[in-house]
This record gives structure tokens, C-alpha cells and sequence, in this order.
């Protein structure tokens, strides 16, 4: 048995034990004794996050090393705090929040862009015990109301604006906005002012965040249980009654820790970058809380794949700073292959510090995969896992043993994870059969325990379909070596006259074809058939061909890989796909616009435009 399914079997039959002895790796006010009682996780034990993500490096000595790292090209700009300078504006951020009256189990929300000042004010609540929703910046006024609402936060943390390639957001008054429409009044705001873009302060309400900060004393860390809420993150498009997330301290703590060095090979003093948003779930563990508990470097990156300046950016990063590890979602590289197909831009540099890259958030479709490992000639690692676990459900685990790749598989489900296929009866599928994909109970450490102030919602939403399992919502099926392949959500599957077929599979053999940047597939209504699949493709930059060819190519692959079962008859050629920005492609609101539906602009799409010209392509 190898080293990995060692330690997965492990896990499973003995959680106490295994985690009993991964907790070892935290630094405890006082050791638990209970590792896990009805679902939560070291119940017993007392603990402070900030102290583990920056005050413990600091007593062993390794206060001057870098701990984050801001590389801003919208602003061209570029700081780095080492562990102590860390500390000192953490504690005295938390000095500041301290002294506006927040304490142990308060809220804060969050509204910030990708600067250092987000990740310190997220550290801030956690030294305090006061729990923090980060609300990705730029969001809506309503969409941010409904959440103010929800969290009921004592302080209100922001910036005057964000910053994107071509233009300012003024982040103000859509803050101003969300409190007149929202029903909670929070006691203060703080803002950040941005040169480039300075907020008008309210009088009686709003302070500035630099003048506030400096005039405050540090804080000490304060003791939490281990069960207390560290944080709350809104899963992305909620309306109505807000779908909130709750992380505890102690679990969290544990799993991402463990998390670093078994599942991503990191160690101490690496430099560590997760190319995402503080504002997702991705950010909230892979910037700023398990690069830091590790004592790695983490990078905090202000720009994107391409455009700040060019689609050699995320590769300038690497070089520049020595980055070993590198985590970003599939639809970045997408992006930098439609601008660069040859990857010229890389070769340029030197990117011998990079160890792995992994990627997340989509399917990584097997072309992207095979061009980024040719490319880089290091190990492309998929990995697969929700807002809801906060950290990897299935990866190639290469901390504890590299795994053989197998292009559109997130290799095996992690120690802690017990797997489970079922059909719709309950019962386990086959290998090579789809079904739902599942998690035993009890959900590993670092998972969610609710959702906050909503424990009848939570059991609704993920328990109560397969008794004694988590849902995932994911379709998907494990092969005959243990190898989990995840075929998109259940919704994701649609009924070609009574075949289920899963639009995944017809995008993996889309993607394969030599002039496709990415593709989405949806199914439209359908009078005779009740479905039919309808493709759009994103050609690559010198792809110069007429539309036409390139569909006709594409229906003959679909029929020669999936079968004329599939019906696939319409690929539309597009400029780009409608995605959210955290690089979700939003397949129901194309799903609604094919079939003539009325749809609501997602609150957290990057380019609304790019949705009138999905219709217009249709029309």
C-alpha cells in the first residue's frame, strides 16, 4: 500500500488519532482533549489564529523574514512585510477595532480591494476573537446591503476604490449606498483612501484608516474556543436570506496547516502565490491563512493574468520574487494561452524556482492542462473543492506522495475526505458510473459547521438528500484505480430526449480542438428532444477562421467522441464567455438567455457587457 492510501485509510478508520496528531502542529492556549463530538472538531481547546499565522513565527525567531508580499501593476507599486512589520500593523489595526468597541464575537465586514490592508484588517478580527465578513470589493450596493444586513457588523472596514486595468471603482459610494438601503446601521466606518481615487468621509460616522490606526496601541491576541466562529463568507450570487459560510478557529487552524505541507509541498520560508481575491474562499485560505500558518511567503497580487501589462505577468511574479508554488484557476491560464498560445512570454523568463502549479475553481480541461505542463515542464496539479470545505477535497497530494496524473481528474479524494458516489437510491455506484458526489459524515476539519444563523438551512441544503452525507451538488464518478472525476454540477447535466449527458464532456472534447481558447456548453430548451446542447467557443488570438468551419469541425468531434446521442448541432463563436470574477463561467444565466427567459444580472460578474453580446450572438 502506498504512502498515500496509507494515510487516506488512516484518516478514515482512526479521524481521532490522525487528527489528534495533525493538531499537534497548532499552537494551543489550552490542548484539546476531545478531538471530535457530534461533528465539531477539538470542542474542548483554546486558541488564537492571528497568533498562528504571525505571532508564532515572530517568538521562534524568524520575525525577518518576508510574510507578504504586494505586487500592485495597476498602481506600480510593490511592498514587503516581513513577520515583525506584519505583527506591528496587525496588532495595532486590532488596537484600532479594540478601541471602536469591538470584541470577542462582534462582526466586521470587509469591503476592500487586492492591498495589504485587507489581509492585516482579516488578522485584526481574528487577534481579537471578532469574526470578520470579507465581502469581495466592487460588489453591488444591494448585494453588499443584504450582507451588512445578514452579519449585523459592528464596524464596517473599506477602501475609497478599486483599481482595474482601465479604470477606477470608487468603492465609496457604493458603501454609502448599501447603509442608506440597509436596516442595520453599523457604529463606524473605516476608509482606506486611495490616491487614486479619495472617498468624502461622512461626518459622526466614517474615520480615515491611516489617521485611526496610528493614533491606537497594539492589541493582544485573545483567547477563543476552538468552536468559535473565525469568520463568515456569503457564497457568491446570493439573494434573499444570504447563504453565509461559518469557518471555525480551531478546526480551520488545523486543516489548512496540515493542508500546506501534505497536499501542496510547501514549507517554511517558501514563497507561496494563490493568484485569486481575498474576497473568495480561495483567498481566504491560500493568500492569507495556510501560507501563514506555515511560515511561508504569501504574495498578494493587485493586476491580472493579462492586460497589467501583458500576459506575462503571472510569470514575471514567479521570477521576481522566487515563487515555488503557484495556485490560480483554470480560466487565468485560458487566458494567458488565447493571448500567448506559444507561450513566448514565459520562455523569457526564469522560472526555475517553480516547483508546482496548481489550479482550481473549474474543470481544468485536459488541453489547457497538457499546454501548461509542456510549457512549464513542472507537475500541473487539478484540485477540487467548494467554499463549503474551505480547503482541497480531492488532490495530488505531493507532500505526501506524487500520484500519477490522470488530464481531467483532481487525482484522489484527501485524507479526511471519505468519498462516497450514489445514485439516486443511496446507494454506492461502480466504478466509471456517475452519480452525485458525496462526503461521509463527519466532514473533516475546516469544513463548515452551519451556515451562520441558519442551522435548519444548512441540514435543507447539504444533509438532507443522502442521510449520513454531505452533498456536494457535484456529478462526477470515482474510477477503478480510486481517482475521482468530477463532471460539473448536477444541473449541470442535461436530458437529450430521456439521455442524461454532462455538458463537462462535451467541453473537454470542444477544448481539445486546436483553435479553442475555452468553451462553454448549455442546454437550451428543446420542443421535441427537451434539450439540446448549444456550444460557445472563444477562439485563440490568430485564429482567423470562418466561423462556420470551426463549428462544423467541432459537431463532427462531438459526434465522434460522445456519439450522435449528444444532438450537438450549434457552437457560436463569441469574443468571450460571461464569467463572475473569480472566473466562474455563468452557464444558468446563458442557459436563460438562450431559451428567451428573463434573467437578473449576477451581482458578481466582471463585465455585464459581455452578456448583451451572448444574446446578441443568438440573435
Amino acid at each position: 500500500m502506498s504512502g498515500f492510501d496509507d494515510t487516506h485509510r488512516r484518516s478514515i478508520e482512526h479521524p481521532e488519532q490522525f487528527w489528534a496528531e495533525a493538531a499537534a502542529g497548532i499552537a494551543w492556549d489550552v490542548e484539546p482533549r476531545v478531538v471530535e463530538r457530534d461533528g465539531r472538531w477539538f470542542p474542548d481547546g483554546w486558541l488564537n489564529t492571528c497568533h498562528n499565522a504571525v505571532d508564532r513565527h515572530v517568538a521562534a525567531g524568524r520575525g525577518s523574514q518576508a510574510a507578504l508580499v504586494h505586487d500592485s501593476p495597476v498602481t506600480v507599486t510593490k511592498r514587503v512585510y516581513s513577520f515583525d512589520q506584519l505583527l506591528d500593523e496587525v496588532a495595532r489595526t486590532a488596537g484600532m477595532l479594540r478601541d471602536l468597541g469591538v470584541g470577542r464575537g462582534d462582526t466586521v465586514v470587509v469591503y476592500m480591494p487586492m492591498v495589504p490592508e485587507a489581509v492585516i484588517a482579516m488578522l485584526a478580527c481574528a487577534r481579537l476573537g471578532a469574526v470578520h465578513s470579507v465581502v469581495f470589493g466592487g460588489f453591488a450596493a444591494n448585494e453588499l446591503a443584504v450582507r451588512i444586513d445578514h452579519a449585523k457588523p459592528k464596524v464596517v472596514l473599506s477602501a475609497s476604490c478599486g483599481i482595474e486595468p482601465a479604470r477606477v471603482v470608487p468603492y465609496k459610494p457604493l458603501l454609502d449606498t448599501a447603509l442608506r438601503q440597509a436596516a442595520h446601521r453599523p457604529e463606524r466606518v473605516v476608509v482606506l483612501q486611495r490616491e487614486q481615487g479619495p472617498a468624502t468621509l461622512v461626518e459622526g460616522r466614517d474615520l480615515d484608516w491611516a489617521a485611526t490606526v496610528a493614533r491606537s496601541a497594539g492589541a493582544a491576541c485573545v483567547s477563543v474556543r476552538a468552536t468559535d466562529p473565525l469568520y463568515v463568507l456569503y457564497t457568491s450570487g446570493t439573494t434573499g436570506a444570504p447563504k453565509g459560510v461559518v469557518r471555525d478557529n480551531g478546526g480551520h487552524a488545523v486543516a489548512l496547516h496540515w493542508s500546506m505541507g501534505a497536499v501542496y509541498g510547501a514549507k517554511a520560508g517558501d514563497v507561496y502565490w494563490t493568484a485569486s481575491d481575498v474576497g473568495w474562499v480561495v483567498g481566504h485560505s491560500y493568500i492569507v491563512y495556510a501560507p501563514l500558518f506555515a511560515g511561508c511567503t504569501t504574495v498578494l497580487y493587485e493586476g491580472k493574468p493579462v492586460g497589467t501589462p501583458d500576459p506575462g505577468a503571472f510569470w514575471r511574479i514567479v521570477e521576481e520574487y522566487g515563487v515555488r508554488t503557484l495556485f490560480t484557476a483554470p480560466t487565468a491560464l485560458r487566458a494567458i494561452k488565447k493571448d500567448d498560445p506559444s507561450g513566448n512570454f514565459a520562455k523569457k523568463r526564469d522560472l526555475s524556482s517553480l516547483r508546482h502549479l496548481f489550479l482550481a475553481g473549474e474543470r481544468l480541461d485536459p488541453n489547457t492542462y497538457h499546454w501548461a505542463a509542456d510549457l512549464l515542464g513542472i507537475p500541473v496539479i487539478d484540485h477540487w473543492w467548494q467554499t463549503e470545505t474551505g480547503w482541497p477535497i480531492a488532490a495530488n497530494c505531493v507532500g505526501l506522495e506524487p500520484l500519477p496524473i490522470k488530464p481531467g481528474s483532481p487525482t484522489k479524494p484527501v485524507p479526511g475526505y471519505d468519498v462516497r458516489i450514489l445514485d439516486p437510491d443511496g446507494h454506492d455506484c461502480p466504478p466509471g458510473v456517475d452519480g452525485s458526489v458525496t462526503i461521509k459524515l463527519p466532514l473533516p476539519p475546516g469544513c463548515l459547521p452551519t451556515l451562520y444563523l441558519d442551522d435548519a438551512r444548512f441540514a435543507e441544503s447539504y444533509l438532507t438528500r443522502f442521510p449520513g452525507h454531505y452533498l456536494t451538488g457535484d456529478g462526477g464518478h470515482l474510477d477503478e484505480d480510486g481517482y475521482l472525476f468530477v463532471m460539473g454540477r448536477i444541473d449541470d447535466v442535461i436530458n437529450v430526449a430521456g439521455h442524461r449527458l454532462s455538458t463537462g464532456a462535451m467541453e473537454e472534447v470542444i477544448a481539445a480542438h486546436p483553435d479553442v481558447a475555452e468553451c462553454a456548453v448549455i442546454g437550451v430548451d428543446d420542443a421535441l428532444k427537451g434539450q439540446l446542447p448549444m456550444g460557445f467557443v472563444v477562439l485563440k488570438a490568430g485564429a482567423e477562421r470562418e466561423p462556420a468551419e470551426i463549428e462544423a469541425e467541432l459537431i463532427a468531434m462531438i459526434r465522434d467522441r460522445i456519439g450522435p446521442v449528444a444532438a450537438f448541432r450549434r457552437a457560436v463563436v463569441v469574443a468571450r464567455l460571461p464569467k463572475t470574477r473569480s472566473g466562474k463561467i455563468l452557464r444558468s444565466t446563458m442557459r436563460d438567455i438562450a431559451d428567451g427567459r428573463d434573467y437578473r444580472m449576477p451581482s458578481t460578474i466582471e463585465d455585464p457587457s459581455a452578456l448583451t453580446e451572448i444574446a446578441e450572438s443568438l440573435s
